[in-house]
């Protein structure tokens, strides 16, 4: 049963991916992609872990976690960047 919702999961992030990269894509504004960008790396972050549960490898979720780091300083020098308005 386990195995199932992990499935399922998986794919409601793989629709939540296309979505976000559709917006990261056509997005209007800067500030649009940049959070566009932000939600592809969440679901990135979840897809390691959803892979993480189903090789029941638990190296995958350190690698989870210094990404989800990663990710958010990158988002915040991004933000600065467009504040200053470069």
């Amino acid at each position: 049963m386990a195995e199932i919702l992990i499935v399922v999961a998986a794919l409601f992030s793989a629709a939540a991916f296309v979505m976000a990269l559709l917006r990261f894509i056509k997005g209007p504004s800067p500030a649009d992609r940049v959070v566009a960008f932000d939600v592809l790396t969440i679901v990135a972050i979840s897809a390691i872990i959803f892979t993480a549960l189903a090789a029941n490898r638990g190296i995958y979720l350190d690698v989870a976690l210094v990404y989800a780091l990663l990710s958010f300083l990158g988002v915040i020098v991004i933000a600065r960047f467009l504040e200053k308005g470069f």
